[in-house]
């Protein structure tokens, strides 16, 4: 049996949508409107590729997109707060921008979405990253994942109204709810592309760790989730799998014979009783496989054995509760057990009460436009942040964790090295290189520290290089 990593968990990547609706004449494309919400980052930082004092990463990505890479987290709930810190720090800066560009003159609003699709089709992910045993052959791993993946979005989908455009590849679907916002736009099982031919799971062999004894599982497939308990769900679920996999459990093969055909014929099948074929000739339903992963789950909880750190079993109880209790609503037809804990029933209960009030049509530009404002990020504007406070979505973590969050790196990863070494460095003069494995001084009498595994928070030599790298710093303030 396989070493069972129960620290796996890393982080998450949010790709944010912006646009800008402006009071003058002229429209600011998705350029414009980064440049002016990175302004101030750039001012301070000279670049638009940073690390928070969170030890969090700040960036604009490729595409114009904002985007926010959670510090290394071990723990459940710790990722679910520090990924909620990413829509507090954009949103921030936004506000910013809307004053910046009011003093120019130039009135309006900065919007920023925390969804997965654009009003032309462009798509932009939510990344999640697991670091799993190096001993795992990555092609076994893939093969048991894939089927849990291409149907978890039956319990953590972002949901979205679909209409697809003629001649689109998805023409044929024709108008409707889908689960899920990504279905659509992964075109592999496996790949190290990213954008050209995206896939479920991302093969690039990049650990950010010790290459000798871990590989960075990256699975680009997952929406983006404004709900703390689907994104609870979301990943908690994915790592039990991940556990059980690696202790080499043994679990029902549902190898599905063609996974991009199946994942998006999943996507609009709000029953999960869609037959699909898989690779030995069977068929079996995407509740099915989900009821097969979540059975194993269950036993493999009564028997994990924890490290004393890394997630919890008290938290993982709750995530295989609410995965049952999904699960249990298709097989009845009726989602009210879970209205306010998954996104995608949320949002489509959201959708449905007004298009009956006002008796719209799903192709209504209106109910486009809800289906967006739902990802809105802004607490004042974004529907979901409004449902929160009427009672109708649930929150998981603390407000003011999230808000602590925002200035303190994870206490339990080397993130928290990194935390020291960025406040020192912004009250000195001398310029610095990080990543994530390592802090450097440059420039003459610098030097160097690397940090190769995620889950070390202190050591002798780690106090050592670091109290040294301090000193230097120490002695060039700003």
């Amino acid at each position: 049996m396989s070493t069972v990593h129960t620290r796996r968990i890393t982080g998450l990547e949010t790709e944010f949508g912006i646009t800008s609706v402006l009071d003058s004449h002229r429209r600011l494309g998705p350029d414009e409107v980064a440049r002016h919400l990175f302004a101030p980052v750039v001012e301070e930082h000279r670049s638009s590729n940073i690390y928070w004092p969170n030890a969090s990463r700040v960036y604009l990505d490729v595409g114009a997109h904002p985007e926010y890479a959670t510090a290394e987290c071990d723990s459940l709930h710790q990722l679910v707060t520090y990924d909620r810190v990413g829509e507090v720090i954009f949103n921030r800066l936004a506000v910013a921008c809307e004053e910046s560009l009011a003093r120019r003159g130039v009135g309006g609003r900065v919007y920023l979405l925390k969804n997965n699709t654009d009003s032309v089709g462009n798509s932009y992910g939510c990344h999640e990253n697991y670091l799993v045993g190096r001993e795992m052959p990555l092609k076994a791993l893939s093969a048991q994942l894939l089927p849990f993946l291409v149907t978890r979005q039956l319990i953590c989908g972002a949901g979205k109204v679909s209409v697809p455009s003629p001649g689109s590849p998805n023409e044929n679907f024709g108008p409707g709810f889908c689960l899920s916002q990504r279905a659509d736009h992964v075109w592999e099982g496996v790949s190290s592309a990213t954008t050209r031919s995206r896939p479920i799971i991302n093969t690039r062999d990049e650990p950010h760790a010790d290459s000798s004894l871990y590989r960075r599982l990256h699975v680009i497939v997952g929406d983006s989730n404004m709900s703390e308990t689907t994104t609870a769900l979301k990943v908690g679920s994915t790592l039990l799998v991940l556990e059980m996999i690696e202790a080499g459990v043994e679990l029902p093969d549902f190898e599905l014979s063609n996974e991009i055909r199946s994942i998006r014929e999943i996507a609009r099948d709000l029953t999960g009783a869609a037959p699909l074929e898989l690779r030995d000739g069977r068929t079996v339903t995407a509740l099915e496989i989900q009821r097969a992963f979540h059975s194993a789950a269950a036993e493999w909880l009564t028997r994990r054995e924890a490290e004393g750190t890394g997630t919890p079993d008290d938290q993982l109880a709750d995530v295989l509760d609410l995965w049952g209790r999904v699960l249990d609503c298709f097989g009845t037809g009726d989602f009210s057990a879970v209205d306010t804990e998954i996104d995608w029933v949320i949002k489509k209960k959201l959708l449905d009460a007004v298009a009956e009030r006002n008796g719209l049509e799903i192709t209504d530009p209106r109910i486009a436009q809800i289906d967006l404002t739902y990802h809105d990020i802004n607490p004042e504007r974004g529907l979901f942040r409004l449902l929160v406070r009427r009672g109708a979505a649930r929150t998981l973590v603390d407000p003011q964790a999230v808000e602590a969050a925002t200035r303190q790196a994870p206490a339990t990863t080397r993130a928290a090295v990194r935390g020291r070494f960025l406040a020192a460095a912004r009250a000195s003069s001398r310029t610095t290189t990080v990543d994530w494995t390592r802090l450097k001084v440059n420039g003459e009498g610098g030097g160097e520290l690397l940090l190769p595994d995620p889950f070390l928070v202190t050591s002798p030599e780690i106090e050592a290089g670091l109290d040294d790298l301090l000193t230097v710093l120490a002695e060039s303030p700003a």
